[in-house]
């Protein structure tokens, strides 16, 4: 696919995403889901990709400003909602449990983690795309809306699923029922994000945060323990231990778990097969 509107690097093991519409302050399109979801698949199928970051182009002031107003317009004459994407749209994610087979939901099926460098506003689909990555770094002073409100829509993409389960239920309903612009610093608070960096900090942060987790940890630790993670919220606390059990005896027979062994006893950095 050729990407018009997003930009796409791999280099030590971290494919960087880059949503690219700085003219539009990277607002969000049908062009842009699907080929923000065709990268997300190539670099999930990659064995040389470890991690993934997503961030909005610096030329654009923002992480993502929600959808196009233009789409939002055009929505409104038609009187009906239309996604912007085809049927051979691809499927990240996909297929790994039925309860992650769905719109933005597909990040919890990728077998890589996804760490978000929000280095400006997240409004609407910014916003849903941040909750959905894995780990959150931000900086200081960027506006946060979930915005549906004012355009009479619910609240989207599962930010109604995901919000009370990062910052709680009492923080969610006053994002999700007020619509409110609130900034990163008040998210930091919140719980939302990992960490605020001042903006020349930010993406040096966040690719040394993602080296160090594609050196450090095995991929088949990230693979599962990821999985595990987002498995066990629709689980109870004993199918959880169980399932953690069965996984560690099956993983321990894996050359990657000596060679962890291996490489901590001899001070040195792991040579992972996987």
């Amino acid at each position: 696919m050729e990407l018009k509107t997003i930009r796409y690097d791999i280099a030590d093991g971290i494919a960087t995403v880059m949503l690219s519409r700085p003219k539009r302050r990277n607002a969000w399109t049908g062009r842009m889901h699907m080929e923000y979801r065709h990268v997300l698949e190539q670099a999930d199928m990659n064995p040389a990709v470890r991690v993934i970051v997503v961030t909005g182009d610096p030329e654009g002031g923002a992480f993502c400003a929600g959808a196009d107003m233009a789409a939002l317009e055009g929505h409104s004459e038609k009187g009906s909602y239309d996604s912007g994407t085809t049927e051979d749209i691809a499927n990240p994610g996909f297929g790994v449990a039925p309860e992650f087979d769905a719109t933005f939901a597909y990040h919890f099926g990728l077998t890589k983690p996804v760490i978000a460098a929000i280095n400006g506003a997240a409004a609407g689909i910014g916003l849903v795309l941040a909750a959905f990555a894995d780990l959150r770094f931000a900086v200081p002073g960027a506006k946060f809306t979930a915005a549906h409100g004012r355009f009479n829509f619910p609240a989207e993409f599962g930010l109604s699923w995901v919000l009370p389960r990062i910052v709680g239920l009492t923080h969610a309903n006053d994002i999700l029922l007020s619509s409110r612009v609130f900034t990163s610093d008040e998210a930091m608070s919140m719980g939302f994000l990992n960490r605020l960096l001042p903006p020349d900090e930010l993406m040096p942060h966040v690719m040394d945060y993602a080296r160090k987790l594609a050196d450090g940890v095995s991929p088949g630790s990230l693979r599962e323990t990821k999985r595990q993670i987002y498995t066990d919220l629709h689980r109870d606390a004993a199918t959880a231990v169980t399932a953690a059990e069965r996984l560690l005896e099956e993983m321990i027979k894996h050359p990657d778990y000596k060679e962890g062994v291996k490489a901590w006893m001899e001070k040195r950095k792991a040579d992972w097969q996987e």
